[in-house]
């Protein structure tokens, strides 16, 4: 079976119901559910330090926790890696009851199962992977009331026979909440529809009172209002969090010998785990196939192969026994490895919602992480073959839809993340400096006049017609359409034949991605204007816009730097925590991520801890893993210290606080407002840590365009240059502590 196909059998296990429940044994002690929510809240924290070993909660999820605790429902769009899995995990420790969690991953019920045991938390899964002993053994612990979680498909919780259906077996069972992940499948709108889904809106009239959680990662408006419609979720709060990841750098290339692309891009690599994505079989054989001959330790993964065959290929992977997986979309779903590093899409995907889904495996951790797109026009042809073979016309609009804002994604001469986060309703106030796009930005002109013949035809053809159609009538084409719809008599036909039509699209989607205009997918995609269209067509301010780039191939650019975001000194110790890692998860047969992930590896190897509540300290590191793997890690790090020379790092106490809210992902300014200082004091004690070695990066500090002057000023007068000649070659919008940051990090 495949790691990331649901069970579609009718379970065969079963057992008898036990009698009246009994208290069920919780590691975590509840409060009351009349407490007050201080109460709660410390609650919740003690739960999340000590048995998940985080520090603090990240946005939204305390709330969504809360709410879910006092009874509430919930939809949560989270992106991957955003910890959307405590959101229900926490609840369900507080909760009396056991907290029954649908996925349609095999693969990621068994992760999410280890990685809950590794912690202390009463968790299994219920599913067509399991021996009939195993399942009868985890329906045995469900009726002793002995679970905190447990994980299904949505097919076996929803399954009727002779004895009843699953959810009669839980009638005399105490139900802390129902978490529904992967909750997009449910929508026809969505990219991985599964009619098995649509029956979960049985829940909430069968069971009324239990609190339900939808969760995904990728949901555009019309799939986040289906959710919840399906789902019978009209009075859940929603918590829509972002979905940007500004770990992940987004690259494009114009797909020309795609192997020779992939195998210099893997060059620059070694050692660094990643996936390969191929849309056919064959190729996806071929490719790794080629990465082997070339010494890359790759791997091929495809439906087509045994499931033994996949399984090994699976573990191998997580084990980081393997460096590569080529792989079709079957692929990723159900793997929650951390340290994914990047991502490659050999082939052009169907859909944005792919894509970003895709792209998110990679970086799991927070650290640097990489996303290369080749894009070739023949890839276009290849996926719209597919979607014409499907038999579903409304389906099939939808599908071609998807398709074409995939291609806008991939033709984008704009910051290619603002373009991605639009498609999903989330603008950015500025372009992010983490893509293609920005890092070698294309050449921009006045674009007013052509915006406001955009925009003015669509407006003239009453907002009812897609962009191919606007484009026609702007061009003045002569089509047998144009002149039935009485379109040739407009203003604004032929007012734009100056103009190609890639020109026209490239302006069109630029307008789209800076939301001048709205593409209704709901609505055959028609053209309509937003509210920001109106004073552009008034011309109360200038557009640039970016020429586009026909048939250009993208400059090289830079790699991130700090690919594990570590200070050169503190690598070789990382490398030592790796490798101790590896060989306790082998003596357990355990992916090593599930014994710490690299973020937290980084952060030991960063503060080198020395004792117990010092190792408690680092984010990942929670009650039971300190009593498991503590003495060995602490060991690991005082025999390193010893043998080089060094001591743990000792900072004074201001500059630790400084540098614990740089390692939370903070600017200059959240920086300077959380520790009530003026931006110059701060970006002093940014410099000091730079000084002592800490792994402090200003790109990642300050905005993104002045960064890039500073940079591009110290690259033509260097960081030796004295003070007045920086000063002076920089505009006064740039500060002295930004530029005195920038070179101290240069």
């Amino acid at each position: 079976m495949l790691a990331n196909e649901p069970s579609l059998d009718p379970c065969p296990h079963d057992i008898a119901k036990t009698s009246p429940p009994r208290p069920r044994c919780q590691p975590v002690e509840s409060p009351p559910m009349t407490a007050a929510v201080p109460d709660l809240s410390s609650a919740i924290h003690e739960t999340l330090q000590r048995v998940f070993g985080y520090p603090g909660f990240r946005p939204h999820q305390q709330q969504i926790i809360e709410e879910l605790i006092q009874g509430e429902d919930a939809f949560v769009l989270m992106p991957t890696g955003g910890g959307k899995s405590l959101c229900y995990q926490i609840p369900a420790l507080h909760r009396p009851g056991v907290g029954i969690v649908v996925s349609p991953l095999i693969s990621l019920m068994k992760d999410q199962v280890d990685a809950l045991k590794a912690n202390g938390v009463a968790a299994a899964f219920y599913n067509s992977s399991l021996g009939s002993d195993a399942a009868r053994e985890v329906l045995a612990r469900l009726h002793n009331h002995e679970l905190d979680l447990l994980y299904i498909s949505p097919e076996r919780l929803m399954s009727g026979g002779p004895g009843g259906g699953f959810l009669e077996r839980l009638a005399d069972i105490d139900i802390a909440l129902f978490a529904i992940d992967e909750a997009h499948c449910v929508s026809q709108w969505g990219h991985d529809f599964r009619p098995e889904y649509a029956a979960l809106g049985q829940l909430r009239e069968r069971l009324a009172d239990i609190p339900i959680i939808a969760l995904t990662a990728t949901a555009d408006a019309q799939t986040r209002d289906d959710i919840v419609r399906v789902l019978n979720l009209q009075h859940a709060t929603r918590h829509v969090t972002g979905f940007d990841r500004p770990n992940i750098r987004y690259t494009v290339l114009e797909k020309h010998k795609p192997f020779e692309q992939l195998q210099a891009f893997l060059q620059k690599r070694r050692g660094e785990a990643g996936i390969v994505y191929a849309l056919s079989r064959r190729k996806v054989e071929e490719v790794a196939d080629k990465l082997q001959v070339n010494g890359i330790r790759a791997a091929a993964y495809h439906a087509g192969f045994p499931a033994g065959q996949r399984d090994q290929v699976q573990e191998q992977f997580l084990k980081d026994e393997l460096q590569v997986v080529v792989a079709t979309v079957a692929f990723g779903m159900g793997i929650d490895k951390p340290n994914v590093r990047f991502v490659v899409h050999y082939d052009l995907p169907k859909h944005i919602e792919g894509y970003y889904q895709e792209t998110g495996r990679a970086g799991r951790d927070g650290l640097p992480s990489e996303a290369l797109l080749l894009y070739g026009a023949q890839d276009v042809v290849t996926a719209r073959r597919l979607i014409d073979n499907n038999q579903n016309p409304e389906q099939q609009r939808i599908e071609v839809h998807k398709l074409n804002a995939m291609v806008a994604l991939a033709e984008a001469v704009t910051c290619r993340r603002r373009v991605l986060l639009g498609y999903f309703g989330e603008h950015l106030k500025e372009d992010c400096g983490n893509c293609d796009v920005c890092l070698d930005p294309p050449e921009r002109f006045d674009a007013t006049v052509d915006a406001q013949k955009a925009l003015s035809c669509v407006y003239r053809v009453g907002q009812r017609f897609g962009i191919k159609h606007v484009v026609d009538v702007l061009r003045g084409a002569d089509t047998e359409r144009i002149r039935s719809l009485g379109h040739d008599r407009l203003s604004t036909y032929g007012i734009g034949s100056d103009k190609t039509e890639p020109e026209w699209l490239s302006i069109f989607r630029q307008l789209i991605h800076l939301g001048y205009l709205l593409q209704d997918i709901a609505n055959y995609s028609v053209l309509k204007l937003t509210p920001a269209a109106r004073p552009l067509l008034r011309g109360e301010f200038p557009l640039q816009l970016a020429r586009p780039r026909l048939k250009e191939t993208l400059k090289k650019t830079k790699r991130p730097k700090a690919a594990i975001a570590l200070a050169a000194n503190d690598e070789p110790l990382f490398d030592e925590l790796r490798q101790l890692r590896k060989s306790l998860a082998d003596a357990e047969g355990k992916p090593p991520y599930i014994v710490f992930g690299d973020a937290t590896l980084v952060q030991m190897a960063r503060e080198k801890p020395q004792t117990e509540q010092d190792l408690l300290n680092i984010s990942g590191v929670g009650q039971a893993k300190l009593e498991k793997y503590g003495s060995d890690f602490l060991d690991a790090i005082s025999v390193w210290c010893m043998d080089n020379g060094g001591q743990a790092s000792e900072l004074t106490p201001a500059l630790r606080d400084t540098w614990n809210l740089v390692q939370q992902g903070l600017d200059l300014d959240a920086i300077a407002s959380a520790r009530g200082q003026n931006l110059k004091d701060t970006a002093a004690q940014l410099v000091a840590l730079i000084d002592a070695g800490q792994a402090v990066f200003p790109e990642r500090l300050i905005a993104p365009r002045k960064y890039q002057l500073i940079e591009s000023v110290l690259e033509d007068f260097g960081s030796e240059a004295d003070w007045q000649t920086l000063r002076d070659a920089l505009p006064p919008l740039v500060a002295d502590h930004e530029i005195r940051l920038v070179r101290a990090g240069w």
